[in-house]
């Protein structure tokens, strides 16, 4: 387990990550990562995959297109 602690940056807070969770992860500065809840409500953060984030666009345009169904169903 690797401890992380937030800092003050300006008006906003940041994360500071060390170089082990930086390895660990395959990012560097300057790159995109995404924090994503889980199931039971813990978060998971990975690092941005081209492939994740046309997956996501596609569901997220599926959702919109059967957002009317979706509700149905879920009554």
């Amino acid at each position: 387990m690797i401890t992380l602690k937030l800092s003050q940056i300006g008006n906003s807070v940041g994360l500071i990550l060390p170089k082990e969770a930086l390895l660990r992860l395959g990012v560097a500065k300057g790159d995109t990562l995404y924090l994503t809840e889980g199931a039971g409500g813990e978060m998971r953060l990975s690092a941005y995959s081209a492939e994740v984030a046309e997956e996501i666009a596609l569901g997220e345009e599926f959702m919109d297109q059967y957002r009317d169904t979706f509700r149905a169903l879920a009554k």
